[in-house]
């Protein structure tokens, strides 16, 4: 039977985004499939307890910072601590990820480039023009893609997407599920990788 990790994340996240390139390689050394299933974290934050960043209180904000250098130092992966484009409205670049999955596309990479795209490169992934760029870098040169990101279908799935989450018991980006099992944070891949060894 295929092992299958769920994937739910943001594409504005810096904590999704440190923990992409690790899922690759925990999902290929157990041969799992990755549903790839970007979710809109401004639906669920209000159902969980959560807060957008710019509403935490100053410590949290404060130690976040700290979390990130120490995990970026820790990784040896660059990223910006605050970068130009951030925040940026993802709704386009999530059905762009969507759309790429349903066209036989590869979503994962799509989303780790557009991640990288916000934490790395200083690109501003609310402008479709950044996207398609992006899309076309990443092997995705379907040119009826970005039609199919603002299709009302995918605007469907991608509020779909958050519902399972919900569901599933998201409240915070990137979480993991596998088996029915949650897992919350880049910082838990190891037990990912455990529940898939089990």
């Amino acid at each position: 039977m295929t092992k299958r990790i769920d994937y739910y994340f943001s594409l504005i996240s810096p904590f999704s985004y440190l923990g992409s390139l690790r899922l690759e390689e925990i999902a290929r050394k157990h041969s799992a499939e990755v549903r790839v299933q970007p979710v809109n974290l401004g639906t669920i934050f209000p159902q969980t307890g959560g807060l957008p960043l710019g509403k935490r209180a100053p410590a949290r904000q404060a130690y976040r910072l700290v979390e990130l250098e120490r995990w970026r130092t820790h990784l040896d992966m660059p990223l910006n601590l605050k970068p130009k484009f951030f925040p940026a409205a993802e709704q386009l670049a999530a059905g762009l990820v969507i759309a790429a999955g349903k066209t036989g596309g590869d979503p994962l990479r799509l989303a780790h480039a557009i991640m990288r795209a916000v934490w790395v490169e200083e690109r501003d992934i609310a402008d479709a023009d950044t996207l398609q760029a992006i899309a076309r870098e990443t092997g995705h040169d379907d040119p009826g893609l970005m039609t199919a990101a603002q299709n009302p279908d995918t605007l469907t799935a991608y509020a779909a997407q958050t519902e399972e989450a919900l569901s599933s018991g998201v409240f915070g980006a990137p979480s993991y599920v596998v088996g029915g099992e949650l897992f919350w944070g880049q910082d838990r891949l190891d037990f990912v990788d455990r529940a898939l060894s089990s």
